[in-house]
């Protein structure tokens, strides 16, 4: 069946997010990973809302020519920037249901290094 992995990260990504949710003062720090590129992003889960946003097709990272565990640790390095500029510390890590190495471990790696806590 094509949509058996999909499905079964979906179910996992329903049960991570009845545990943990973010708000303004500790935001939630979700990873969505496709086959080229990763975003991660802030969210604020009490309103709704994207409080911070960082990309691999942003601009500065895009220019780089690395393999792309590399330029998901920028990515992580982005978004704490970001969330030290907006003044957070502490985050929740969401890893929406993908298994914490790789890629998704790069993101988590880049934003402790840029000061986050989680």
């Amino acid at each position: 069946m094509s949509n058996n992995k999909s499905s079964a990260r979906q179910k996992i990504r329903y049960r991570i997010r009845k545990k943990i949710s973010g708000t303004s003062s500790i935001p939630r720090l979700t990873v969505f990973r496709s086959n080229s590129d990763i975003y991660a992003q802030l969210i604020d889960d009490a309103t709704g809302t994207t409080i911070a946003a960082a990309s691999s097709r942003q601009k500065d990272i895009t220019a780089q020519t690395a393999p792309k565990i590399d330029k998901s640790k920028m990515v992580g390095e982005a978004i704490g920037r970001k969330a030290g500029e907006l003044g957070v510390k502490k985050v929740v890590f969401d890893r929406s249901g993908y298994i914490y190495h790789g890629r998704v471990k790069a993101v988590a790696d880049g934003a402790r290094e840029a000061g986050l806590e989680f």
